[in-house]
């Protein structure tokens, strides 16, 4: 059997109603610990993935804060969108209202960190509602390549495709088969974090066979086009001092194949008043599990600073 990580700090599980959703989050550290100089620390986790992906990094932190990460609509055990495609603005207006929720008792500014997809709705979040972010880290959330309008006819006739078939995942034997996909997507990840974190990011269905903890109609295309010319309009809002952090082997700007180049990314990063850039070594894409503990010394050391 393979050893299973054993997590230094336990997160409590709440269930908050938003927008008409029983969004479900998970939180480390009591809220009294929270203070203007030392806010709440909200998570957002990429596409496909769920909040207890930042255990590692939570474990790591040096010091006990309040910490707070969410799981996206159509994620984890926060409910399914009841529609059949997911839309950014919806990110945001969840963020929004989970800000505002009674349950998690949240004072304004929060400190505000996102990977991936979870980075892009961060840094959006933060040129919309400026006032309302502390501190904003950035982790491997790099946008989306820039888009043409004569690209929509064809976006347009994809979107209207996916929707006549059924969306699904594939089922898994086990948990160790969950894990093993895991390790597939990042070999970096070890085996003892893998086998801990499939249980978190699969459930067993009635047939004994285990399925992803995601609503399958992610996979379909977002028929509504990327502007990189809305984006830098928000990004140049924001206030907040920007932590940017990427792994030192990472392949996003690779998948693209050209279509969108580290020039054009570090372009569009330099409308943003303050950033600091850092990377850590070696990582991938998933950063947070490759190096947790050296993210979170980078966290820390950002967010503490005066």
């Amino acid at each position: 059997m393979s050893p299973v990580y054993s997590p230094r700090r336990a997160p409590h599980s709440l269930f908050v109603p938003v927008r008409g959703l029983r969004y479900h989050a998970l939180r480390w550290g009591e809220p009294s610990l929270a203070t203007p100089a030392r806010p709440t620390l909200v998570m957002l986790h990429g596409w496909m993935d769920v909040a207890a992906s930042f255990q590692f990094v939570v474990d790591a932190l040096r010091d006990e804060r309040c910490v707070i990460a969410l799981d996206w609509r159509g994620f984890g055990l926060t409910e399914a969108s009841p529609v059949d495609s997911y839309w950014f603005p919806d990110y945001l207006g969840d963020l929004d209202a989970l800000l505002d929720a009674p349950e998690l008792g949240l004072a304004s500014p929060v400190d505000l960190l996102g990977h991936s997809m979870g980075g892009n709705v961060a840094m959006l979040y933060a040129g919309v509602r400026p006032q309302r972010i502390r501190r904003l880290i950035n982790l491997e959330g790099f946008g989306m390549p820039a888009t043409r309008p004569e690209q929509a006819p064809t976006r347009y006739a994809q979107w209207l495709d996916e929707l006549k078939q059924p969306a699904s995942l594939r089922p898994y034997d086990s948990l160790a088969a969950v894990a093993e996909r895991l390790r597939k997507n990042n070999p970096r990840l070890p085996v003892d974090k893998a086998a801990w974190l499939a249980s978190h990011w699969s459930r067993r269905q009635a047939d004994g066979r285990f399925e992803l903890l995601a609503d399958p109609a992610h996979k379909r295309v977002n028929p509504v086009l990327s502007r990189a010319e809305e984006l830098l309009a928000c990004w140049q809002r924001i206030a907040a001092p920007l932590l940017w952090v990427e792994g030192d082997e990472t392949e996003v700007l690779r998948r693209w194949a050209g279509r969108y180049t580290r020039e054009e990314f570090d372009a569009r990063l330099a409308v943003v008043a303050q950033v600091e850039r850092r990377t850590v070594s070696p990582a991938g894409h998933m950063l947070h599990h490759d190096q947790p503990e050296a993210l979170a010394a980078l966290v820390e050391a950002f967010l503490d600073r005066a």
